[in-house]
């Protein structure tokens, strides 16, 4: 019997993530067991789930994470295929609970997968966004291509320029990711530098961070408003790149235009 059985909620959100998961496969975000999905789960977690035992010994994390004491989350396996997550959450992803240490965590069901190779930069962020009280419960990383094209050029990865030009394209961008595009030099995959480099990012107020020549890490409220954030930056992107294979630059929305936006609407300037 699986854990999700009879725990609706908790299944609505790990049926997200395998919604989630499987337009990523489909854009071509997600080759191989490339990007990673993180969610807490921990208000959906009832006295039942508390009591199960573990299907693992206890595994460290790496470091020590205060801020995670009793939480529990869902995490997409290692080497495992969004496309298969898409289609088995619970035969390619993990729920882990965090033990009273802060420092080891343990598989409590379905099957004992191994959690993401990323997952102590994944839950570094988690620590981060509870101590910050942020309202945020996902963790997203995926390889979209037009945005991922743009950090191989160095005048796309100066500050909030690719930001600027992308806001610039489709008013919905502003609107829909009012923080911008942060940006993060290129750093080991998987290293504690890049997850470090990224929660800095993220404290500069940005909920979506590229790394360069790699991909992208979201964090927002569930997996689904996280994913809609990567979406809509790279629908600009797509917007930029076609003007210019038609052979010109694109004019974008004026300073004036995009002030009058946030005014409208009540966006950050």
């Amino acid at each position: 019997m699986s854990i999700l059985t009879n725990r609706q909620a908790l299944k609505a959100e790990i049926d997200k993530v395998a919604e989630v998961a499987l337009y990523l496969w489909q854009k071509g975000w997600a080759e191989r067991n490339g990007g990673n999905i993180t969610i807490n789960i921990t208000e959906w977690v009832d006295d039942g789930m508390r009591a199960l035992p573990a299907i693992s010994e206890p595994r460290g994390i790496g470091t020590v994470l205060p801020q995670l004491q009793g939480c529990w989350f869902y995490c997409k396996g290692t080497g495992k295929r969004m496309r298969d997550l898409a289609r088995a959450p619970m035969q390619n992803g993990s729920i882990i609970r965090i033990l009273p240490d802060c420092a080891h965590y343990e598989i409590v069901a379905d099957e004992p997968v191994a959690p993401t190779s990323e997952l102590p930069s994944h839950l570094s962020v988690h620590n981060y966004l509870l101590a910050k009280g942020s309202p945020y419960r996902a963790s997203l990383h995926t390889h979209p291509i037009e945005l991922v094209a743009l950090t191989h050029s160095k005048k796309w990865r100066q500050k909030d320029v690719a930001t600027r030009m992308l806001w610039s394209m489709i008013p919905e961008t502003k609107a829909f990711c009012p923080r911008g595009l942060g940006m993060v030099p290129y750093m080991l995959p998987s290293s504690v530098e890049l997850a470090d480099a990224t929660i800095r990012a993220i404290d500069e107020d940005y909920d979506v961070v590229m790394w360069e020549k790699h991909g992208v890490f979201a964090v927002d409220v569930d997996v689904m408003s996280a994913f809609d954030q990567v979406d809509v930056l790279n629908k600009s992107a797509l917007i930029y790149i076609a003007a210019r294979n038609m052979g010109f630059e694109p004019d974008g929305m004026t300073d004036a235009q995009m002030k009058e936006l946030s005014d409208v609407f009540g966006l950050p300037k």
